[in-house]
């Protein structure tokens, strides 16, 4: 960016430049579906006004905020270069903030949800830091590398909900089911976009499964997992004698029947983009499901 354009930019270009950066709709969901956890699926779910005011959950669900939105600040400090290609649009770092200042940023809201998380228990604490680390060696390392990357940010999107169950445990085995749930569809999600900035990852030595093994394969582990992913959940449902929550699960074959439909024709950039949205929808659409669960 010129000097010139440089001093074209206004406090408001900085403000909203961070809030993108933290992806500030993105930790609203976090926070919202770990609201919903603890009402519908912890319970129980007559006592949503004491949930609702309960000072645990806030600082939990606010350290869990505040880690992940560090979390997206460090991603997009390492990956500048790698944006630029994939992305431009969306580049933040270097642009609206100077990378010592994201960097900065990263550290303090890093260090306020540990220290928020440790209000609550101990345990918390103890997870908070676990995720903390796997997000710095995700970012700076296995982010780069098959697979690996795309398994660290599906256990921490799985772990978003197991931390409630450290300081709530009971219905501890319904949690899991959905944090099972998020898991699987994150991996799904996170493999799609691989697939879709490959330009970007191979020019600047990414190793991702695309890099690796080429769309057609890679096409193919998905479709594996996915055939893995489905029974896993009505196995789940019918250990807990819930067939509500079977039905549930059968509803959402839908969506993902014509996300496989999709996959299978995807070929293009765009279609990668989209099917990556359409994980975002099924994951919303099974989260939704715990209201009835």
């Amino acid at each position: 960016m010129s000097v010139s354009a440089r001093r074209r930019l206004t406090s408001r270009d900085y403000f909203l430049g961070f809030f993108r950066l933290i992806r500030v709709r993105n930790l609203f969901i976090l926070v919202l579906t770990q609201y919903l956890t603890r009402i519908f699926l912890i319970g129980p779910r007559e006592d949503w006004p004491a949930i609702i005011r309960d000072p645990a959950l806030a600082l939990l669900a606010l350290s869990t905020a505040l880690i992940a939105a560090a979390g997206y600040i460090i991603n997009d400090y390492f990956d500048v270069k790698i944006d630029i290609v994939n992305k431009p649009e969306r580049v933040v770092v270097g642009r609206y903030l100077k990378r010592r200042v994201a960097m900065g940023a990263h550290q303090v809201l890093n260090v306020l949800g540990v220290l928020i998380g440790l209000l609550v228990s101990r345990w918390v604490f103890l997870v908070n830091v676990l995720s903390v680390t796997m997000l710095w060696f995700y970012s700076a390392q296995f982010k780069r590398l098959p697979l690996i990357g795309n398994l660290v940010v599906s256990l921490l999107t799985g772990l978003s909900l197991v931390v409630l169950t450290v300081h709530y445990p009971a219905n501890r085995h319904l949690v899991l089911i959905y944090a099972t749930f998020s898991f699987f569809i994150s991996l799904i999600r996170e493999v799609i976009k691989d697939m879709e900035d490959v330009r970007g990852d191979e020019a600047h030595g990414c190793r991702t499964l695309p890099i690796v093994w080429g769309l057609r394969r890679t096409k193919l582990f998905l479709y594996s997992l996915i055939a893995v992913f489905i029974p896993s959940l009505f196995l789940m449902a019918y250990s807990l004698q819930n067939p509500l929550l079977g039905w549930l699960f059968f509803a959402l074959l839908v969506p993902i029947g014509w996300m496989v439909y999709r996959l299978v024709k995807a070929d293009t950039r765009r279609d990668f983009a989209q099917l990556s949205s359409w994980c975002k929808l099924i994951m919303l659409l099974g989260l939704t499901t715990m209201l009835w669960a």
